[in-house]
């Protein structure tokens, strides 16, 4: 499913895109207490990335899976620490997450729980909406503008982890010594709604594109 959407993005890093990683990477430095959330795919596709943002925000990781086991949990750890992490929560998780009945409503006080701002890559639409309840201002990258998930998060990145993870991470180098001010301005004048029309408009640009192509395309396949 991702991989149809990326297709329909032309497997590439979209303006709106690239607007709301600059969003996320100031909002990330302006956080108080940022966490990472972690679940088994972000940790397969981009585990160096992840321990890499962490370590320049002083920003804890934390594992949260919606099938959750005490040992899916600290297999994930373990690989997490094998690329460098400094900070990685999860295993022991102390508190929940109201309004949520999956395994992902159990989390750590000192992590999620209390953070300011979550970056939750590849979330679902419950944890999102909740955690937007509890007044946190949410990251999330996503490939489908129309999922729960990138309608109610405080920002979503429309584009691949794979694109998005570097570019939030060269982002945050290059912004970390802007003033709170400057940053404070990217945040506030940034606009998830008109992010995701954006992104919407840009597929449909492109399956434009792609069907005026297709009749060339089908004369050279003959």
């Amino acid at each position: 499913r991702g991989e149809t959407f990326d297709y329909l993005l032309s497997e590439r890093t979209i303006p709106s895109a690239s607007e709301a990683e600059r969003t996320a990477a100031a909002a990330l430095l302006l956080a108080k207490g940022p966490v990472i959330s972690v679940n088994g795919n972000t940790a397969a596709l981009v585990p160096e990335e992840l321990v890499r943002l962490s370590i320049m925000l002083g920003a804890p990781l934390e594992v949260n899976l919606f099938y959750r086991t005490q040992e899916r949990v600290q297999k994930i750890i373990e690989y997490l620490v094998s690329y460098g992490a400094q900070d990685v929560l999860g295993a022991r998780p102390d508190c929940n997450i109201a309004g949520l009945s999956s395994e992902r409503r159990h989390v750590c006080k000192q992590g999620i729980f209390l953070a300011d701002v979550v970056f939750v890559p590849l979330e679902d639409g419950d944890r999102c909406e909740a955690l937007g309840r509890m007044g946190k201002t949410v990251i999330v990258v996503d490939l489908n503008p129309l999922s729960r998930t990138a309608q109610s998060a405080s920002v979503c990145i429309v584009d691949n982890i794979i694109r998005a993870m570097p570019n939030i991470i060269e982002l945050v180098d290059w912004m970390k010594g802007m003033s709170t001010g400057y940053l404070q301005e990217i945040v506030d004048g940034f606009d998830n709604r008109q992010n995701i029309d954006d992104a919407l408009g840009s597929i449909y640009k492109n399956l434009k594109m792609k069907h005026h192509q297709l009749p060339n395309i089908l004369k050279k396949e003959k």
